[in-house]
């Protein structure tokens, strides 16, 4: 479920632009007229807008927003304007160039994405970067990473819900004897993950717990020694349980030393018309503490006013 808040009767493209366009005349940039604009547009309208302003002002819009504003805000503003697929290839391909063994930005894009959105995703990545999205995982990253990450990114799941209950039983039993003697980047298991339908991993773990008695993530924790695991416990947390991921996602990048803005900047921005509604209600029931409380305790200024725009919590 979103949180973006479209206001009933929206003014038209022609106004928004020239609304936009005002907003960076003068001495300073006003930066509410532009959260009151983008941060309460959808997907499509803000492709209107820049389609339309282009026309009109023979300018890119992202550009303007880019010399205009700075800091997380300008980080904040440029994904949200950006189409979800392009936003993605901006993210991947930052994915890959800082590519660390605990960046798990590319297993959120490959897992939680449905199959049509990741071919988007590869086609952009394609379009914008004249390369493709395969060829730079494969070079920026390795062994068992690689091994991974390669077929993830690659990945076209079956969307339905129809599921195996006997292919489920079979490979539950599969992970389970894999993770036991943790061979963890064994094929099977890389193949169970990159290539199931989202609806039958599910099943599959279903199956493990049953039959097993825990649930695979947290036979995953018990491991502290293998750097390959935390990404390996991601891919099966984005595949089935997606909003506990970004929640966890958002309380680590609020409670830690420091807000991690890079974290809740990307987590706001590509979820806020997906299912960020669903996740700050599990963020409430898990701190006890309202999202946009710890979003305003955190951040402060432009960027603190666009994030809570975007979780629903203004008074637009």
């Amino acid at each position: 479920m979103s949180t973006l808040i479209v206001p009933p009767h929206v003014p038209s493209v022609a106004e928004d632009c020239e609304q936009l366009h005002k907003a960076f005349e003068g001495w300073g940039t006003n930066e509410r007229l532009i959260i009151s604009i983008l941060a309460h547009r959808n997907a499509g309208q803000r492709k209107a807008i820049r389609h339309a302003y282009a026309e009109t002002y023979g300018k890119d819009l992202l550009k303007d927003l880019d010399k205009e504003l700075s800091s997380d805000f300008e980080r904040l503003v440029l994904l949200w304007t950006l189409d979800p697929p392009e936003r993605d290839a901006v993210l991947t391909d930052e994915a890959t160039k800082k590519w660390t063994k605990s960046n798990q930005v590319l297993v959120e894009i490959a897992c939680t994405r449905p199959s049509k959105g990741l071919i988007l995703v590869r086609e952009a990545y394609h379009s914008r970067f004249k390369r493709s999205l395969e060829e730079d995982v494969a070079y920026h990253t390795t062994g068992d990473f690689r091994k991974l990450l390669l077929p993830l990114v690659s990945s076209y799941r079956y969307e339905g819900d129809e599921v195996n209950l006997r292919l489920a039983k079979a490979e539950a039993k599969i992970l389970h004897e894999k993770i036991k003697g943790k061979h963890y980047s064994d094929d099977d298991v890389i193949r169970i993950v990159a290539t199931r339908s989202k609806a039958q991993v599910n099943a599959t773990l279903n199956e493990y717990k049953n039959e097993f008695g825990n649930d695979i993530i947290k036979d995953l924790e018990h491991d502290d020694d293998n750097e390959f695991l935390p990404i390996l416990k991601a891919t099966f947390e984005c595949l089935v349980y997606p909003e506990n991921y970004f929640e966890k996602v958002l309380r680590e990048a609020i409670n830690k030393r420091g807000t991690d803005e890079g974290a809740l900047t990307r987590v706001v921005a590509t979820r806020a018309e997906v299912d960020l509604k669903i996740i700050k209600d599990l963020y409430h029931k898990r701190n006890s503490v309202p999202l946009h409380r710890a979003i305003v305790k955190d951040t402060h200024g432009d960027y603190e006013k666009m994030l809570v725009a975007l979780i629903g919590e203004d008074d637009a």
